[in-house]
């Protein structure tokens, strides 16, 4: 059993690291790209209202939250939650974040398919995700001396696999949004060359994010998978 866990630590602290690079990454680049100011005199907040009506949407309000990095769509209330410093400043980074999450709303209101099966998981990934490293480490426990064991981890093999569904999901509901910002930011001419880029720069680093975290659970799910497989 030991060594069954040394391989799943490794591959935990190789996520890690590797998170924490992208993390680090992604702080930087808004501390630089909140520094370059907008031409336009535009606040966050002022960036997302202008989308949302642009977009047509005027049941969705836009509010401050506090924290750093907080910010994100409510479809439940239907909130664009921007982070004080997104919500009042008024510089690429705040522009890059603003839009982002009004890209979530107009997935909302377009019926966005990925949008839909990322909300219908939310449920069922709340419980499995608390539960099945529970039941993965009792199903490897038992495996020795019951074949019930067996059993009881591919149950949380199954729990954990919703849970990498949902961070695959994921991933096209982020970069559609990131792409929805972009265009509406460069056909209204909301930011000159400059912010624009930075502001695509800024959304890719938060994107590879969400990607880091998709790879990991994915390698963590086959991992434990091979465990399943070997002790059959």
């Amino acid at each position: 059993m030991g060594g069954d866990w040394m391989g799943y630590y490794l591959i935990g602290g190789l996520v890690m690291l590797v998170s924490m690079y992208v993390s680090n990454k992604l702080k930087s680049k808004f501390r630089h790209y909140s520094k370059l100011k907008l031409q336009n005199g535009m606040s966050g907040a002022e960036i997302a209202q202008q989308m949302l009506d642009d977009n047509g949407i005027h049941d969705v309000k836009v509010i401050s939250v506090a924290g750093q990095l907080t910010d994100h769509y409510n479809p439940r209330d239907k909130t664009i939650n921007l982070s004080e410093p997104v919500y009042s400043q008024r510089n690429a980074a705040a522009a890059a974040v603003a839009a982002h999450e009004v890209g979530h709303a107009v997935q909302h209101a377009t019926a966005y398919n990925w949008l839909g099966m990322r909300s219908t998981l939310v449920p069922v990934v709340s419980v499995a995700s608390k539960l099945s490293q529970w039941v993965i480490i009792g199903g490897i426990a038992l495996m020795a001396t019951t074949a019930f064991g067996n059993w009881l981890l591919l149950i949380g093999i199954i729990m954990y696999g919703m849970g990498t569904l949902f961070a695959f999901v994921t991933l096209p509901v982020e970069y559609d949004a990131s792409k929805r910002a972009l265009a509406w930011l460069e056909n209204n001419r909301m930011l000159t060359r400059e912010e624009h880029e930075g502001a695509e720069d800024a959304l890719k680093w938060a994107a590879r994010t969400y990607l880091v975290a998709a790879i990991g659970s994915l390698a963590t799910l086959l991992y434990f998978l091979s465990i399943f497989l070997r002790r059959r």
